[in-house]
């Protein structure tokens, strides 16, 4: 597939390598000649230097065949201008386009047929948002996925000492719950990846990916660690674009209270806002904290476009009393660095906005694609069509499936049924089937897997 890719920033970066280890043909189009050259040096793609909504600079890349423009700029003007171009002079098929101010997004008739002529819009914001909001739902959990408008989520979580799995084979699990059915996807230990089987032993320390239909959550991540209370009171620090939608959207079932250090920002917010405590002042400040019960905190977000602010106001929460601080980092290189100690989890926009733009990018009838453990994994949603004739998949048992090495099934969603993959289950056609994979380059065997042969047309 040709893509050009706008913008060579975190996510364009990022979108890149992901696309290029798959056989891509991917040109980067980015002012910036410097970034460019680092991301050329690393990797097989091509790059044209210049601004990417204008029409020769998208000429010069190559955009009168190309299957695909990803624009995701620091510019939502320069990537919805882009779409317009690429589908006025190139007639470009697929056009997707980061767009970050609401004051876009909230006027749906912008775009589509009478407007903008975007076939996908992605909102960093909005994503990181319910991404946060599924953590703070979910006590202790490191990530949560949905699949299949919510009827099934993908959970990770650290088993620690006390959870009466811990120690156990996994068998015990059926054993100890018999009426829900649920299963382990994978395990990491010690950043390594292990195949789960029904005589594996959960450690102390795991990192264990299980899925489960919405309403078994609860349940299965109380095997695994002592069931946290559920959460109060939520403080967020900045008020900026994702700090304003993530306490609108929570409000209304939590205590919320919201600092930001700007003035004006302050008067709008709290404007906006119906039930927030909106408190102007600086997170890095101690006596605010302590002026504002930090201690009686449950979840303290940082959520500012500053990584380091981010990083040493969610320290200071942290040794004030904070019962669980969520990180927001944009910076790749930080993740790993700081995640699992007194920052418990660090959320990277990045890997959010990735998983949502390789949905579109994937072959076959893939409608869900998310990134895992910083890229290196990834649990997607198939839908199998064909019959037995025409498909590697549709009439067969799930074990005799030649699945990728690494590659589970996890489940298997039928009418809006959940069923819990097991080895006797048949695929049938309009299933659609969530698998996760621990090496993310055996993508493109999976999507092999779930295309259509000839034989069916």
């Amino acid at each position: 597939m040709k893509i050009l890719i706008l913008g060579a920033g975190q996510v364009g970066g990022t979108l890149a390598e992901n696309l290029a280890n798959e056989a891509n043909d991917i040109t980067v189009i980015d002012s910036n000649g410097t970034r460019l050259r680092e991301l050329q040096d690393r990797l097989d793609i091509r790059t044209v230097q210049g601004r990417g909504s204008y029409p020769t600079i998208l000429r010069q890349a190559g955009a009168q065949d190309a299957d695909m423009l990803i624009a995701v700029t620091s510019s939502d003007e320069v990537n919805m201008v882009a779409c317009q171009i690429a589908s006025v002079m190139f007639k470009t098929p697929t056009k997707i386009s980061r767009v970050r101010a609401n004051a876009y997004l909230a006027r749906k008739e912008l775009f589509g047929e009478n407007g903008f002529p975007v076939d996908v819009l992605i909102s960093p914001e909005h994503l990181v948002t319910k991404h946060i909001t599924r953590l703070i739902e979910y006590p202790g959990a490191l990530q949560v996925l949905e699949f299949s408008k919510g009827l099934v989520r993908l959970v990770a979580i650290r088993a620690i000492k006390g959870g009466p799995l811990v120690g156990h084979e996994l068998s015990y699990l059926r054993t100890h719950m018999p009426r829900i059915d649920t299963r382990v996807a994978a395990i990491f230990r010690k950043d390594r990846p292990i195949s789960p089987y029904g005589d594996t032993v959960i450690e102390d320390g795991d990192e264990v990916f299980f899925i489960a239909g919405t309403d078994h959550i609860r349940s299965v991540m109380s095997e695994l660690q002592p069931l946290e209370k559920p959460y109060k009171r939520i403080f967020i620090c900045g008020g900026g674009n994702i700090g304003q939608r993530l306490a609108s959207t929570l409000e209304s079932r939590y205590q919320v209270k919201l600092l930001e250090r700007d003035h004006e920002r302050c008067v709008m917010l709290s404007e906006g806002l119906r039930k927030t405590v909106v408190l102007e002042g600086d997170a890095a400040n101690k006596d605010i904290l302590l002026e504002e019960n930090i201690e009686n905190t449950d979840v303290f977000c940082a959520v500012t476009n500053d990584d380091e602010a981010n990083i040493m106001a969610s320290l200071l929460a942290k040794r004030l009393g904070a019962r669980k601080v969520l990180t927001l980092i944009n910076n790749p290189d930080y993740v790993d660095l700081i995640q699992g100690g007194d920052i418990d989890v660090a959320i990277s926009p990045q890997q959010t906005t990735i998983g949502s733009l390789l949905t579109h990018v994937r072959r076959g009838d893939v409608v869900n694609v998310h990134s895992l453990r910083r890229g290196a994994a990834e649990a997607i949603e198939a839908i199998a069509h064909g019959d037995h004739r025409s498909s590697k998949v549709v009439g067969k048992r799930l074990d005799e499936i030649n699945l990728p090495e690494g590659t589970t099934i996890g489940a298997i969603v039928r009418h809006s049924e959940v069923l819990i993959a097991h080895d006797h289950l048949r695929i049938q056609p309009d299933d659609h089937v969530i698998l996760f994979l621990v090496d993310k380059t055996r993508i493109r065997d999976v999507e092999k897997l779930f295309q259509v042969g000839l034989t069916f047309f």
